[in-house]
């Protein structure tokens, strides 16, 4: 929000310079982004009236003027300006003046012809970008006038970054009604008459979007004078505020947008068929914006319509079709409340941000539509003059915004800005900020005013308490708090052990991007539908990815570009699921691996990578966790090589996958060499951690015993752990699988597996018989369920 502060002080007008003002403004949560010189500095820039121009003899676009500078004193001035004429208050700069860029005017010669000063344009006084020719000052500018003086041009433009939730200060009445209460003045607005209409001329209005638009408020005004000009004035006010001059009628609806914050639309009113429809837009419909932008509607977009077609989008942009221009002798003019959901988004769905859906996103004061329609009229009527019809005023009660009391206590104002506010203050400041106050014994009962959609819940009403109050009233004082020492089991898994851990394997974490190319949800899940977003960043990123293989994949293939082959990264985050309406979010732990497997040096031979040193990595990690309810199973995957494929479960449910990448996807990404990934659900191995426990250690001898069974090829060394479970003994200490044999021996499709057992008792040496009968249980387990034979 940019304004002049000379617009301001017109309101109200505090006993403070510019430099307090913007610091109130900015200590009040209106945090001022610029103070800047209303125009750029020069001096000796008087009113000049030019009384008679005369060609020069010697150059054809040249012209010889006469100039009354005031004062009695007429100045021979040789100008080139093609809009010069007999008449006109024009800018003259004397001699000794100096223009914007330290520019001094002297005494010349041109042609022939002596100059004493220079005719001036807007841009030559810094007051534009471009400009065709002298700037036109209005008829009652005086000969001789400084022209800063005239213009008010010693004020200052103030620029505000305002939060999206202060829409109430898009506007010189809102920005006024806070400097009032800052400064405990009153602002003194503008007295609005009610202009009575001159002809029964209405308009037919019609509101179908009920839920969107609760109040509509229009009038014509007929006859206005096409010709007539912008006073310089109101074009000062606009530029001052960064807007431009567009002619009367426009501009007339600029200011009461920059004034009362209430945007508006002119329609050319001989250019609507029959009347006015606030609807729906219907698939197919087709608006050409004012920009000269064709865009096709979506269904359900707020839109106004004649009984033709759409004229406008409801609160952001009107059509080229029923636009004023410099012809326009009849206009209707619009002031609407329009709901700020049903705008919100819309403009920038369509590539477009104007101010008037800048606040309505924002909501807009849902009582000031009236008042803004008699404010324009006044102003209308004054520059372009016109015979005013009946206001034409259609409203949808049930929708209109309400505001609900909201209950406001005094001991939790005290409790969360660690002060005491006295009740009378309390009650001071809210009711200056335009709030019904209605005291309930200790609380009190707040009804915020219409234009203040931020104020919804109690500690709303707080932060206003205190930004009033004054943040720098408010006492420096340490924190004070009752804190408790809470127990922090040991079984608690901390979130930065499981990183560090793969972090000491050699890992290093990567973040990527959530937004991945949309083939590779298809590539890598397919079967998994993925969310789509609806306004990407590019076409490469256009969905959420369904794995975190996805980034870590691009991030392999950017190091592989750069020469570096050796590769161990992994990523903690979420991946997305859609599933009919609903979107899963999995937080979730992901690893790839690639290379040799240790960097080169002298102590170990070179190798590369395999399975095995992926799902190594893997156990460790799930030992963190109470590893013996997890197992690895052999498994299908899309995207993994078949046979090099275990699925990951606990207690019997899958939580992630390891494996080497299918070869499809390693020529897909132009990968050469073998890749091993793994992906885990973060909460199963995050959820409990083992926790060490104390045992005496046996003061007996333990006894090792190997054993050699022969089983098909196809069962796996799980199924023997598997097996082995149910052995009841107390003194199998320890079972483990160290050998695994197939050849010379060994029967086609069979394999040999030697394990080890290791047994002792806690209170006593064990005999041959106890151990033998053991060993023969094993035995006996495995040559039932898995049809083992003890090898010879």
């Amino acid at each position: 929000m940019r304004f002049s502060e000379q617009w301001l002080r017109e309101w109200i007008n505090p006993p403070v310079d510019s430099a307090a003002l913007a610091h109130q403004l900015t200590m009040a949560g209106l945090e001022v982004d610029a103070v800047e010189p209303a125009a750029p500095g020069f001096s000796g820039v008087v009113v000049g009236r030019v009384l008679s121009v005369a060609p020069h003899p010697d150059a054809e676009r040249l012209q010889i003027c006469q100039v009354d500078a005031g004062g009695g004193h007429v100045l021979t001035i040789v100008c080139g300006a093609r809009n010069v004429a007999p008449g006109l208050p024009v800018p003259l700069a004397l001699i000794d003046a100096v223009l914007p860029g330290g520019l001094k005017i002297k005494r010349s010669k041109l042609r022939g012809v002596e100059s004493f000063g220079m005719l001036c344009s807007a841009r030559e006084l810094g007051l534009a970008e471009t400009a065709e020719g002298l700037m036109i000052l209005d008829d009652d500018a005086l000969a001789g006038t400084d022209l800063r003086d005239y213009l008010k041009l010693n004020d200052h433009c103030i620029e505000l970054g305002l939060t999206p939730n202060r829409g109430d200060c898009l506007s010189i009445a809102g920005i006024a009604r806070e400097v009032a209460v800052l400064n405990d003045m009153q602002a003194a607005r503008p007295e609005v008459p009610e202009i009575a209409p001159q002809s029964k001329a209405t308009l037919p209005v019609e509101i179908t979007a009920r839920q969107d638009c609760a109040r509509y408020v229009g009038r014509t005004i007929t006859g206005i004078n096409p010709q007539a000009k912008t006073p310089l004035w109101l074009q000062e006010r606009l530029r001052r505020s960064g807007l431009r001059s567009l002619g009367p009628v426009v501009d007339v609806t600029n200011y009461v947008l920059l004034e009362l914050g209430q945007p508006m639309h002119a329609f050319d009113l001989t250019r609507l068929d029959n009347g006015i429809k606030v609807r729906h837009a219907l698939p197919g419909e087709i608006l050409e914006l004012l920009d000269g932008k064709e865009i096709a509607l979506s269904a359900g977009t707020l839109i106004i319509a004649d009984h033709a077609r759409p004229v406008a989008l409801a609160g952001v942009m009107g059509g080229t079709a029923t636009a004023v221009n410099e012809s326009t002798r009849d206009v209707f003019l619009e002031s609407a409340f329009f709901n700020p959901l049903s705008i919100a988004g819309k403009a920038r769905e369509y590539g477009l941000h104007t101010d008037s859906s800048h606040r309505f996103e924002r909501g807009v004061d849902p009582a000031i539509q009236r008042l803004a329609m008699e404010r324009a009229t006044g102003l209308l009527l004054d520059i372009v003059g016109g015979i005013p019809g009946e206001i034409i005023e259609v409203m949808v009660r049930e929708t209109l915004p309400t505001r609900q009391p909201i209950l406001l206590r005094h001991e939790k104002v005290n409790s969360m800005l660690g002060i005491k506010i006295t009740t009378a203050e309390i009650t001071r400041i809210l009711e200056r900020l335009g709030m019904q106050v209605i005291g309930r014994g200790n609380a009190w009962e707040i009804t915020p005013p219409g234009f203040r959609f931020d104020l919804t819940i109690e500690v709303d009403l707080i932060e206003e308490l205190a930004r009033i109050y004054g943040y720098n009233r408010i006492p420096v004082a340490r924190p004070r708090s009752l804190m408790e020492i809470r127990p922090r089991p040991e079984s608690r898994l901390e979130s930065g052990a499981i990183k560090q851990l793969l972090v000491n394997r050699g890992y290093q974490e990567v973040i990527t991007y959530s937004f991945v190319d949309p083939n590779l949800p298809e590539l890598l899940t397919p079967g998994i539908k993925a969310m789509v977003l609806a306004n990407p960043i590019s076409a490469d990123m256009s969905v959420m990815r369904t794995t975190l293989w996805a980034g870590l994949i691009h991030t392999l293939c950017y190091n592989l570009n750069r020469q570096q082959a050796r590769v161990r990264i992994f990523e903690q985050g979420l991946k997305y699921a859609r599933h009919g309406k609903e979107i899963n979010q999995t937080n979730t732990l992901a690893g790839l691996i690639c290379g040799s497997n240790y960097p080169e040096q002298w102590g170990e031979p070179s190798r590369d990578v395999d399975f095995y040193d992926l799902k190594g990595d893997v156990e460790v990690l799930l030992g963190l966790n109470t590893a013996d309810e997890f197992e690895f199973r052999p498994g299908q995957h899309p995207a993994l090589h078949p046979g090099k494929t275990a699925q990951i479960l606990r207690n019997n449910l899958p939580v992630g996958w390891v494996g080497a990448l299918h070869p499809e996807i390693l020529n897909y990404f132009k990968i050469s060499y073998q890749v091993f990934v793994f992906e885990i659900d973060y909460i199963s191995i995050s959820s409990a951690k083992r926790v060490p426990h104390y045992r005496e250690m046996s003061r007996f001898p333990s006894i090792r015993r190997d054993i050699a069974v022969v089983v098909d090829d196809s069962v796996t060394a799980q199924s023997v752990f598997d097996c082995l479970k149910n052995i009841s003994s107390d003194f199998l200490q320890e079972l483990q699988l160290f050998d695994m044999f197939t050849g010379k021996g060994i029967d086609s499709g069979k394999k040999s597996l030697a394990l080890c057992l290791i047994l002792q008792h806690r209170d006593r040496t064990l005999t041959d018989d106890e151990v033998d009968t053991l060993v023969g249980q094993v035995v006996s387990l495995l040559e039932q369920q898995l049809d083992a034979k003890l090898r010879d």
